[in-house]
């Protein structure tokens, strides 16, 4: 068996073997390598001339391939050695073999950077989808930047009183005294204790869904409001007392009914444009309303009489909702600003706007607790508001159109809203995160949401009247009676029977 060289693949005319990698060479080739670089070239381990090991052989020849027998194949070798002698062929074998180290060194660092690249590629993905989800969470939870500090109005001078009763009109703003927030937060304490108590349980004289599936109508009357501009735009029942139904009409006209009697209790009129807000106030004769014309107005339900009227805004009120005290309204405009006033005052305690957000408020709900509230834009944003610092500490976005209706559920944990999208959404209060969404037929147009008292059912009033059972989120009951759009629903006690209102100008109620 012939030797062979481990650097030119050839037979070595002097071979010699390194002890380091066991490996034979041509003598003057290992020795060029060692005087350039100092190491065996098979292993890379330190080597001297010294340390070679010639092996004694007898003459070696060289095999020859059949093809080099011929004249002509022998001249073209004589001519080949000959040019390779010339051109230093050993320095050309040592650089090849140097080369070819050099490849499969750059060939492994190629490979080693390319999966490093990739594993970045991966950790750069991960990290952008957290930074992204870190940025939206504290958008929605860190209080906006922009929000305007409540600043006292100019006060304007309170009107007396004149032969006919006209009331007070005052818009100057208090502020939030310490006396007041202590009293929202002594309020709050009550509430939350009272809930915890409460606990999961549900009211014995609760109606259930079965039953509430059989509900019909069983009265409807249209003579409340003026036949000349019809419509009845708003309504709201006493909570201690849902015999006595509230509603606002396109008539200018608030309007007191008694549900047992069947009979009109009072005609409030002062508004001089449409009423689009009604509250009944749950333990005072008292009821609150709210008009286009900007103004708020307090009405004596055993007087017929307006007693107080808030200039709170200078453009159309949206929304008006009732503090759990009793005590103090809240209101929202296409002004963009939201306003907390006193009933009894009449006077704004505060007034505040998110400048960054530059949007008309469409409506404004009060929390069970009365520390939060919410509000809707007409840029299809909710934004939750806290009372006590008058900061925005969260957003909800989801609703693509304006948001036309909010309401809290008894529990604390669960908001509805409704906007122009043909949707309604329910938010968990906890993990701030829309957690169902209804979706309701093409075009359809939510007016208004409320939960029963025990935060069981869900009232949608819009292009008809559906009620859905909280938790499982299915429709129990679908009316479609009114010939217009239904603009209010509210529920009687333990949900014993279900009032409507709508822009067919009648008022309608469903029982068994």
């Amino acid at each position: 068996m012939s030797l062979v060289c481990a650097i030119s693949n050839e037979v070595p005319e002097h071979p010699c073997v390194s002890p380091v990698s066991n490996q034979v060479f041509e003598r003057r080739l290992i020795e060029k390598f060692i005087a350039e670089n100092g190491v065996d070239p098979m292993n890379g381990q330190p080597l001297s001339e010294e340390q070679l090991i010639d092996i004694k052989v007898s003459h070696p020849i060289r095999p020859k391939a059949a093809s080099a027998t011929s004249i002509p194949a022998i001249l073209k070798s004589l001519q080949d050695e000959w040019v390779i002698l010339f051109l230093s062929c050993d320095a050309v074998m040592l650089h090849s073999f140097t080369l070819r180290q050099q490849l499969q060194t750059t060939r492994q660092e190629l490979s080693h950077a390319l999966y490093q690249h990739d594993a970045a590629c991966r950790v750069i993905a991960r990290l952008t989808k957290e930074v992204t989800a870190a940025r939206e969470a504290l958008a929605t939870l860190k209080p906006q930047a922009g929000l305007v500090a409540p600043q006292a109005m100019p006060a304007s001078q309170p009107a007396t009183g004149g032969a006919g009763g006209e009331p007070m009109e005052v818009s100057e703003q208090v502020g939030m005294t310490p006396e007041i927030i202590q009293k929202l937060q002594d309020k709050a304490t009550v509430l939350t204790t009272e809930r915890k108590k409460r606990g999961k349980t549900v009211p014995e004289e609760l109606v259930r869904a079965e039953d509430l599936s059989k509900y019909r109508q069983v009265a409807s009357h249209a003579g409340l409001h003026s036949a000349s501009v019809p419509g009845i735009l708003c309504m709201d029942l006493c909570p201690s007392d849902t015999n006595k139904v509230l509603t606002g009409g396109a008539d200018k006209n608030v309007v007191v009914f008694d549900k047992k009697e069947e009979q009109i209790i009072a005609t409030l009129k002062g508004h001089t444009k449409k009423v689009t807000s009604v509250i009944y106030h749950p333990s005072q004769s008292v009821v609150f309303s709210a008009s286009p014309d900007s103004t708020i107005r307090v009405w004596s339900v055993t007087g017929g009489n307006c007693v107080q009227v808030v200039r709170a805004h200078e453009a159309s009120v949206t929304g008006l909702s009732l503090h759990a005290t009793g005590d103090y309204l809240l209101s929202s405009s296409e002004d963009q600003y939201w306003a907390f006033s006193d009933i009894q005052t009449g006077r704004v305690l505060t007034k505040v706007t998110d400048e960054a957000a530059g949007v008309a408020l469409t409506c404004a709900q009060f929390h069970p607790d009365g520390l939060i509230f919410g509000t809707g834009t007409a840029d299809s944003q909710i934004k939750i508001w806290d009372l006590k610092e008058r900061t925005n500490v969260a957003n909800f976005p989801g609703h693509s159109g304006p948001v036309t209706s909010i309401a809290f559920s008894e529990n604390g944990y669960y908001l509805a809203t409704g906007a122009q999208d043909s949707s309604v959404k329910l938010w968990d209060l906890r993990k701030l995160k829309n957690f169902k969404t209804i979706a309701l037929d093409n075009n359809y147009e939510v007016k208004s949401l409320v939960f029963d008292q025990s935060g069981t059912y869900l009232a949608v009033g819009g292009s008809d009247i559906r009620v859905y059972i909280c938790k499982q989120w299915s429709e129990v009951l679908n009316f479609s009676d009114h010939s217009g759009l239904v603009t209010g629903v509210a529920f009687g006690d333990n949900a014993q029977f279900l009032s409507s209102a709508g822009m067919d100008r009648s008022l309608k109620f469903y029982s068994l």
